[in-house]
């Protein structure tokens, strides 16, 4: 699937200027990109999180397409059955166009909260696509730790100070958990990489089934960063090796971009305000620890990809 920029730049906009996000938010950025890949008719459900009160806030929306606003813990289920009562009209005659179906939330909606309505709706096969607007924390609430957050990362309830140094966990690798479900697609991406975003949820629209893509977005505020980094913080995730760019394709697992000169974490660790303590002589242990993480997830990944 090849996308075209000069088609696409005469495209109508379904995600529409004049919401409410913060300027640079990298998930502002992520759903214009999702809204320009889709093609035809689509409806879009999303959990309770900063894009919805930021996007829908009534009587205004943003949105140019039908979109249901959820619960933190359910849009799957939502959507799901959405998609199962347009399957019943099709079948009755009612309905005769193809529709596709979206649902969207955040880390703390995808990861923890609504995991189990997410996990269930993969299951039972439904044909929708999830994404995971994925900014490492419960930003809409107070920046607090989410299962998405990294090793070391200050928040609200994770803080770095004399007693812990941020975060003292891993994050969870969704991914590869919703890899595990056996469904026909799934997928990482980011913004900054903007075709590989849009082709990827392309692809995911197509396929007979449940599909999934988490896409690490920036958000300056949680992250502590500066507005004008936030696609080069998100281009050092990938070069680092922090976030690889592949896919799994009916259980197939491919590497979309094979970083040739890897970055250490300290690069993608340096721009941004919630590491600043790493960054101190007592804490270099951490980003040791973040960085053997990183090496062994790695050579994990490459082992377990074909070769195109």
């Amino acid at each position: 699937m090849a996308i075209n920029l000069k088609e696409i730049a005469k495209k109508e906009e379904l995600f529409t200027p004049g919401h409410r996000l913060c300027a640079g938010c990298g998930t502002a950025v992520l759903m214009r990109q999702v809204m320009l890949a889709v093609e035809g008719p689509v409806v879009v459900s999303m959990a309770t999180s900063c894009p919805f009160v930021s996007t829908a806030t009534y009587p205004y929306t943003a949105w140019k397409v039908p979109w249901i606003h959820n619960a933190f813990e359910n849009a799957p289920a939502t959507i799901s059955g959405v998609e199962a009562a347009y399957k019943a009209l099709r079948k009755r005659g009612k309905i005769t166009q193809e529709i596709k179906f979206i649902s969207m939330a955040g880390d703390g909606g995808t990861y923890d909260i609504g995991f189990q309505a997410l996990s269930g709706a993969l299951e039972r096969g439904h044909r929708f696509l999830h994404i995971c607007y994925n900014n490492e924390a419960y930003m809409n609430t107070g920046i607090q730790r989410s299962g998405a957050t990294p090793l070391g990362a200050h928040t609200t309830t994770s803080p770095a100070g004399k007693l812990i140094p941020g975060k003292r966990e891993f994050r969870k690798d969704l991914t590869a958990i919703i890899a595990a479900h056996d469904i026909p697609y799934v997928a990482q991406t980011t913004p900054f990489h903007w075709r590989d975003l849009m082709t990827k949820v392309q692809k995911a629209l197509t396929v007979d089934g449940p599909s999934f893509i988490n896409v690490l977005t920036s958000c300056h505020r949680g992250w502590r960063s500066d507005i004008k980094d936030a696609m080069q913080i998100l281009r050092l995730a990938v070069d680092t090796c922090y976030w690889p760019l592949y896919e799994v394709v009916n259980g197939k697992w491919r590497l979309n971009y094979k970083v040739r000169n890897k970055l250490p974490v300290i690069e993608w660790i340096k721009p941004q305000g919630r590491f600043a303590h790493l960054l101190k002589e007592e804490n270099q242990p951490i980003v040791a620890q973040i960085q053997q993480k990183i090496d062994e997830n790695w050579e994990k990944l490459l082992a377990r990809c074909v070769a195109d």
